[in-house]
């Protein structure tokens, strides 16, 4: 998967609390098992009228946030059923953060195998973010996981803690199957030694 590193993006604010995975990838949506091409249908039901024209009130619909790399959200983002094409959608729409004050568990786990970073903050820190979002595409924030940082528009700074393990594999760009195959070696010498030793399985 891409690495993250650190990145320089627009926000968009979206203050709703549980906003689940059916909002970000309807069901319909769930007859595929590509990775690519769910962009253009996350968070459906909100992004679309019911003719199929975009809704203008919808914060993803309005030009400064077209581009928007960054989800400022409100509490418990990613609760409802464990569908991994939620994070699909969001990755393939351009998403590569987002912060909020908690996450569902499953959803926060499978953030991190697909190159998404979910970042977890304070509701002090959420209001600050949230209001340097609602500037607009000239208010850009900086995210460096190296460092673990978060700075606004106006330069303020805040800390965020991340698991080291999870770190490590977002700044490689590894997924399950890359972390295996950082260890082909290994493999490699134990078939080599159950052929040798058990040649009859």
């Amino acid at each position: 998967m891409e690495k993250f590193e650190k990145m320089t993006a627009i926000a968009a604010p979206m203050p709703l609390i549980n906003i689940d995975t059916d909002m970000i990838i309807p069901k319909q949506f769930l007859k595929t098992i590509k990775r690519s091409g769910l962009g253009v249908s996350a968070f459906h039901e909100m992004r679309y009228q019911m003719d199929g024209t975009e809704n203008p009130d919808f914060i993803l619909n309005q030009g400064a946030y077209r581009n928007a790399n960054i989800i400022v959200a409100g509490d418990n983002f990613g609760c409802g059923s464990s569908r991994e094409h939620a994070p699909w959608a969001l990755l393939d729409f351009g998403v590569r953060c987002v912060i909020s004050t908690s996450f569902a568990d499953i959803f926060y786990n499978n953030c991190f195998k697909n190159g998404i970073l979910p970042v977890i903050v304070t509701d002090e820190e959420l209001n600050l973010l949230m209001n340097d979002a609602e500037k607009g595409s000239n208010a850009r924030m900086v995210i460096d996981l190296e460092s673990q940082r978060i700075e606004t528009s106006d330069g303020e700074v805040i800390k965020f803690d991340v698991d080291q393990h999870r770190k490590h594999c977002l700044i490689n760009g590894l997924d399950d199957i890359g972390l295996t195959m950082e260890k082909m070696e290994s493999i490699d010498s134990f078939e080599k030694k159950m052929a040798k030793n058990t040649p009859w399985i």
